[in-house]
């Protein structure tokens, strides 16, 4: 018979930190060795390393606190980022995310023609295959250690007999301004589920393997609550929570 295949040592540093930590080794809320211990230890790089941890911050079992290291995750523990979400008016009369955060385009937005597939054109009220104008970005945040990919929606009908019509209108959140200017009074409404990442959406997020995403999507309405437009947030979902003002 064939032997078993030995386990990546990525793997093996995964498993007996996971077996310590249902055991009890490695009760919650202290901290696990270092990156340099168990490189030492198991005889192998920091990076390796890592990719282990990965897969116990995957499994929600290990929280990394920036500056202080690694600890067991207790089941009651916060994540270490709180995003609120929502759209509000500056004093400016611009609209700006809840969270205050300053997201930036990593490069310059790709615009293109779609057609509005099912799921989207429901929630447009559209028929399918109604074309849309769609743009693709990846932005960041806190100097680069937040990252988000940020789609937007806009049906060609919404923008008929408009100055739109002709051309492409900003994507969000400048959209909200232009249709704001078109006489809409804006409301929102957004959807939140999770799922595993598309290869090449884990890639654009660098989430490790095993890592959920979280997918948002928001709706801007009119005041008879026609939608106008439609914006996808995709977000790691591993060490996130979002609040919501009800």
């Amino acid at each position: 018979m064939p032997s078993e295949r030995t386990p990546a040592k990525y793997r093996q540093i995964a498993e007996h930190l996971r077996a310590g930590i249902l055991d009890g080794t490695y009760p919650a809320g202290q901290p696990l060795p270092s990156e340099e211990v168990l490189a030492k230890q198991f005889g192998v790089t920091r990076p390796t390393v890592r990719q282990g941890i990965a897969e116990l911050r995957a499994a929600g079992l290990v929280e990394v606190m920036m500056g202080r290291g690694m600890f067991v995750r207790s089941p009651h523990s916060r994540p270490s980022y709180t995003r609120p979400r929502g759209v509000r008016s500056d004093s400016n009369g611009r609209y700006v995310e809840a969270d205050g955060l300053r997201w930036t385009d990593a490069e310059e937005p790709a615009v293109t023609r779609t057609d509005a597939p099912l799921a989207l054109a429901d929630l447009l009220d559209i028929p399918p295959g109604e074309p849309m104008y769609t743009y693709d970005a990846v932005q960041t945040a806190d100097r680069g250690r937040l990252r988000q990919l940020h789609r937007t929606h806009v049906p060609f009908s919404v923008l008929l007999d408009t100055k739109y019509e002709e051309k492409a209108p900003p994507p969000a959140p400048q959209l909200y301004g232009a249709l704001r200017d078109l006489g809409h009074d804006l409301q929102f409404t957004e959807y939140l589920r999770t799922r595993m990442p598309l290869p090449d959406e884990a890639k654009a997020l660098r989430l490790p393997d095993g890592v959920p995403l979280l997918h948002i999507l928001r709706v801007t309405l009119n005041r008879e609550s026609k939608p106008l437009a439609l914006e996808e947030f995709q977000l790691p979902g591993d060490d996130l929570e979002l609040s919501y003002n009800l």
